[in-house]
């Protein structure tokens, strides 16, 4: 099992780094040799699935998804902090299981601070493989989240 954690702080509202992180088919284009398709129709809710493609050829696999919470921030008012916004994500493939959690917080000075959490197991890897897994996804999906967040 790997279990890995990113944590960033942005220039942007809350919302509108919470609609970055949510865009599903936008992490196909910032996720290296992976595409990603919605199945469920929008907008997003409890219950919405898609499913990630990657690879190559036949080294490809899918990696169904089900969003199971979702809670969007809040601004708030300039009296009143805003409220952090909570996605959770199940995995449900024959290759990847687990889980990931997306956190959008308010942050200093105006920002917004994400948290994402993730627990994977790639079934055909050994536990002996599970830290080089994690260090590789927190490369891949660490370059994922700066590039969903700096590219609207």
């Amino acid at each position: 099992m790997v279990y890995f954690l990113l944590e960033r702080t942005a220039p942007l509202p809350l919302d509108e780094a919470w609609r970055r992180l949510t865009d599903w088919p936008r992490h196909g284009e910032v996720v290296p040799l992976t595409r990603v398709r919605v199945v469920t129709p929008a907008p997003t809710a409890e219950g919405t699935v898609f499913v990630a493609r990657s690879g190559v050829g036949p080294l490809a696999f899918d990696d169904p998804m089900e969003v199971t919470v979702w809670r969007p921030p809040s601004a708030g008012t300039p009296d009143t902090p805003g409220t952090p916004g909570l996605c959770r994500l199940e995995k449900r493939g024959r290759v990847v299981t687990g889980w990931a959690e997306l956190e959008v917080r308010p942050g200093p000075g105006g920002r917004s601070r994400v948290v994402w959490r993730e627990e994977l197991n790639v079934r055909p890897l050994p536990g002996l493989f599970d830290p080089l897994a994690a260090g590789a996804s927190r490369r891949v999906f660490g370059r994922a989240v700066n590039r969903l967040l700096r590219e609207g």
